[in-house]
């Protein structure tokens, strides 16, 4: 299945009945699917219209264009792809928050006076996060190995994708996020350059790197800096997928320490959501690779995975995914497309908990399976319960921000799940709603709070001076 494409069609019209009509039922006959209708402009002869169309392919294009072409009383002005519309000149820029507009600011922005405040930084360098942009400023870093599910596009093919979640930042919490695209995918490499240029940044967000060296990346790096380093597709991944789980185990009335979950896939994604699950309290975990159930009778040579041969299936069972999800109560797929069909769900245990994750295409089709499963999630925004990361990191750099945390450790994200699944109260809780939407306003404030006070509690928060001592 190709790329959906969303398109608007800019047209003119005469102003005339029925002439609309036959430019939808041409679109409808070319495979196209309407959205929006916009009128631009109208005078007592002709309309023009715009017309958003989400069509599959880029060759269904011309086969509609020459369509309407032949209509008569119809002319299309032009086409214009909405999504690249919405990428012109970048998602983000960066903005002065203190006026400039004489002499006298100047001095006081730039120098003479600002020499005064580096002296201080030099002096006490945790004054960094009062008197610089770093107490709300996070490096999104990647190489672009991993970039979503299409794999290594590079540093340039990857700074989009970052963008994006720097205006999300910016939008759910506030923190001003910073798109930084390496052209070095070295892991070595890697790592010295985000140390090097951590001192302006309260936090390192690490995204779209691949699995294996991402773990090593992420490990050396919280070791080297005092600031969080969050790898989201990793424990963000996890924190959403958790709080999604406590929510979906109460409405089929299951308990975490009883279940048996088998995962599929032990990327970074698979890895993470597994300690996660198990600082949550399961017991029973069985974690599938493309060989099957990875068990410690054969632990693979690969270091995350031999972590997972010891940590997980403790009754040492064996087989291929479809053979161990048998009697299962809850599959969690963080692998890829169409992995298990409708049979394999019904030989699950009652009321199974499907949490089909690939994105964009899940490991099975959530519509093939809502009438005989508990509760079903999936990475897409198409259909009910969306596990998106949108709903963890946000809040939890805020948080971590907020108490200048020198780390983010397991009990911050555990907590940040628990917040999560707090937000969508018992009164609203189903097998439609076990997660909160992106846009609830509830979500970044209940997040930060969770993680500032573990933040606090596990003794990684910075302790901050009550008083604005002056300098």
């Amino acid at each position: 299945m190709g790329m959906s494409l969303n398109m608007v069609i800019r047209v003119k019209l005469s102003n005339r009945p029925g002439t609309l009509a036959g430019v939808l039922t041409a679109i409808a006959r070319e495979g196209g699917n309407v959205g929006a209708i916009e009128l631009i402009s109208a005078s007592p002869t002709q309309l023009i219209r715009d017309v958003m169309v989400r069509l599959q392919g880029r060759d269904a294009i011309e086969g509609l264009v020459s369509a309407l072409g032949q209509i008569p009383g119809v002319n299309v002005i032009h086409v214009a792809d909405r999504v690249y519309n919405r990428h012109l000149g970048g998602k983000i820029e960066i903005q002065p928050k203190k006026p400039v507009t004489d002499w006298e600011d100047l001095s006081l922005v730039y120098t003479p006076g600002v020499a005064r405040i580096s002296e201080a930084i030099a002096k006490d360098p945790g004054l960094a996060y009062r008197l610089t942009m770093k107490g709300n400023s996070v490096a999104i870093v990647t190489d672009g190995s991993a970039v979503l599910g299409l794999g290594n596009l590079g540093a340039a093919a990857a700074l989009p994708v970052m963008e994006g979640k720097a205006l999300l930042f910016k939008k759910f919490s506030g923190i001003d996020a910073f798109p930084i695209c390496l052209d070095v995918q070295d892991p070595l490499q890697i790592i010295d350059i985000v140390a090097a240029l951590a001192p302006a940044f309260g936090g390192i967000n690490l995204e779209d790197i691949a699995a294996p060296k991402c773990f090593e990346i992420e490990e050396q790096l919280s070791k080297r800096l005092d600031i969080p380093v969050f790898h989201d597709d990793q424990h963000g991944t996890a924190v959403v997928a958790l709080a999604g789980l406590i929510n979906a185990l109460r409405v089929v009335e299951k308990d975490m320490r009883k279940v048996r979950v088998v995962m599929s896939g032990a990327g970074a994604a698979g890895v993470a959501i597994t300690k996660i699950l198990i600082s949550a309290g399961a017991r029973d975990i069985i974690v599938c690779d493309r060989k099957g159930a990875i068990s410690r009778e054969s632990p693979p040579a690969d270091p995350s995975k031999a972590w997972l041969a010891q940590n997980t299936n403790g009754k040492g069972v064996r087989g291929t995914l479809k053979e161990v999800l048998r009697g299962a109560d809850v599959f969690i797929g963080v692998s890829g497309p169409g992995l298990l069909n409708r049979e394999d769900i019904k030989k699950m245990a009652g009321k199974p908990v499907v949490f089909a994750l690939a994105n964009p295409e899940p490991e099975i089709s959530p519509e093939d399976i809502f009438d005989i499963a508990g509760v079903v999630a999936s990475g897409r925004s198409d259909y009910p319960n969306q596990i998106n990361n949108a709903l963890a990191f946000p809040g939890v750099f805020r948080g971590a921000l907020d108490c200048r945390a020198r780390t983010v450790n397991d009990e911050m994200c555990l907590a940040a799940a628990h917040a999560l699944a707090g937000v969508v109260d018992a009164g609203h809780l189903s097998a439609e709603d076990i997660i909160p939407s992106v846009f609830n306003e509830e979500v970044a404030p209940a997040v930060a709070r969770a993680v500032e006070e573990a933040a606090r509690r596990t003794g990684v928060a910075r302790d901050m001076p009550e008083s604005d001592a002056s300098l």
